[in-house]
């Protein structure tokens, strides 16, 4: 079960940007998921949420996921969403993007001193 370790990097990486920022509370965590990184994202939001339970500085913090489409690229000079085959030339195309999961945008409040 992959998506408790990226649910959990996802709630450390958000943690230490919000301790190295002083925020008081951590509002919402937006993620991009590739389509093809083999990820279930309603599952790593389920897991997000059982992990982040017990820490105060994300109470009612809210995980956005994205899904990312896929683009591929072909040597022939095809670029666009087949992931498979080359509809111009009928070889296995180059994923360019679509299998990456990445911290978009984490929104912390932070109370003024």
């Amino acid at each position: 079960m992959h998506e408790f370790s990226i649910a959990y990097d996802l709630y450390s990486t958000a943690r230490r940007a919000a301790i190295e920022n002083k925020a008081d509370q951590v509002k919402k965590v937006c993620v991009d998921i590739g389509e093809m990184a083999m990820v279930n994202p309603e599952q790593v939001r389920f897991l997000f949420e059982t992990i982040i339970q017990d820490d105060p500085l994300f109470s009612g913090t809210i995980l956005e996921c994205d899904i990312v489409t896929p683009v591929t690229r072909c040597p022939c000079g095809y670029e666009g969403e087949e992931k498979f085959v080359c509809p111009r030339c009928g070889a296995l195309p180059e994923l360019v993007r679509g299998r990456e999961i990445v911290v978009r945008n984490i929104e912390i409040e932070v109370s003024d001193p």
